[in-house]
């Protein structure tokens, strides 16, 4: 059976995500998402991954400040 038959589960739905990020979503992926996905999950797992990354680039700072000389 195709997956593209099949609505993407949650580990697909933040590939894409990860994947629209950087620009690299395929277009067999890209049409998957807009025929079978639920756009509402695309944006809370979007808001949610935007979200750690920028929490994440605020500790990497915050560790490099905290070891850098004074």
């Amino acid at each position: 059976m195709p997956e593209s038959k099949h609505r993407p589960g949650i580990f697909a739905t933040i590939l894409s995500v990860i994947a629209a990020f950087f620009g690299v979503q395929s277009d067999t992926n890209r049409q998957r998402d807009f025929q079978h996905g639920n756009p509402l999950i695309y944006i809370i797992v979007g808001v949610v991954l935007a979200a750690l990354m920028v929490l994440g680039l605020i500790a990497i700072v915050k560790l490099v400040l905290a070891n850098s000389p004074a």
